[in-house]
């Protein structure tokens, strides 16, 4: 059995843990995003995905599905596109104006492989995918997302968990991350001296069980820009991470990760 495809053609759409508008949301697609439906649920509301780029499976509701053809999915996924930059931008797709926001992917390459009906104007920023930039262009783009509130399988400015504003942070630099903190602290390479620490590390934390619950981008001066409330910007030491307002350590450092 051939499955089936599609693309994110909304700005968001919520990825849930299970078939129904009440259960807990655990990622999100954004524009451009394209994925394989793995099941469809018995009363044929839902559809279950697999998003390419991280493997994070979960439901999304059939009315915001967009079929694709094989064809096409495998010509995104040997195109050079460009993602967004704007914190929040407008489109004109089939003609009609859609707002996207930054991470979301646009199919504009020089090979102009995507279908008529579906090209679009956009004028806003943006870079190429797959080129890598350094720590000063991750840390523009991290300043980007401050003061986005926390919102558990947000991906977006308007709400965002820890690892997806690390895992969206590092895309636009040219770095692939899974989706969870305790998939991305399997990535890169150990940094085992909290002295050996470099600016655009992966810092992650953990609970009392020793399970990593939060994950963060390290910045100069032992400082770090995570999503916490919101995110925010903390210090970070061998303990963890220190919050000077309330003079107490609100996450345990567990590990440190160099992806750069």
């Amino acid at each position: 059995m051939i499955q089936e495809k599609g693309i994110c053609r909304l700005g968001i759409i919520p990825v849930r843990s299970e078939p129904s508008d009440k259960s807990e949301m655990v990622s999100q697609l954004l524009f451009g995003e394209h994925y394989s439906v793995l099941e469809i649920s018995k009363n044929s509301k839902w559809k279950k995905i697999c998003n390419h780029f991280d493997q994070y499976e979960g439901w999304i509701d059939a009315t915001q599905h967009y079929p694709i053809s094989h064809d096409y999915f495998e010509q995104i996924n040997n195109s050079e596109y460009k993602i967004c930059t704007d914190i929040v931008s407008t489109i004109l797709f089939k003609k009609s104006p859609l707002q996207i926001v930054i991470g979301s992917i646009l199919p504009l390459s020089q090979n102009e492989l995507f279908k008529l009906d579906e090209q679009l104007a956009f004028n806003g920023e943006s870079k190429s995918l797959g080129v890598k930039r350094d720590f000063d262009y991750l840390q523009q783009i991290a300043m980007k997302f401050r003061n986005a509130p926390y919102l558990w399988g947000g991906r977006s400015p308007f709400g965002i968990d820890c690892s997806g504003f690390t895992q969206v942070v590092f895309r636009i630099c040219g770095y692939s991350l899974t989706r969870d903190s305790s998939q991305q602290e399997k990535q890169g390479m150990t940094v085992k001296e909290i002295e050996s620490i470099k600016p655009g590390d992966l810092a992650f934390f953990s609970n009392e069980k020793g399970t990593i619950n939060h994950t963060g981008i390290v910045l100069e001066d032992n400082k770090i820009i995570h999503a916490s409330g919101k995110v925010r910007i903390d210090k970070i030491d061998a303990q963890g991470i220190f919050v000077e307002a309330t003079k107490s350590y609100s996450h345990k450092l567990h590990s440190i990760k160099r992806i750069f």
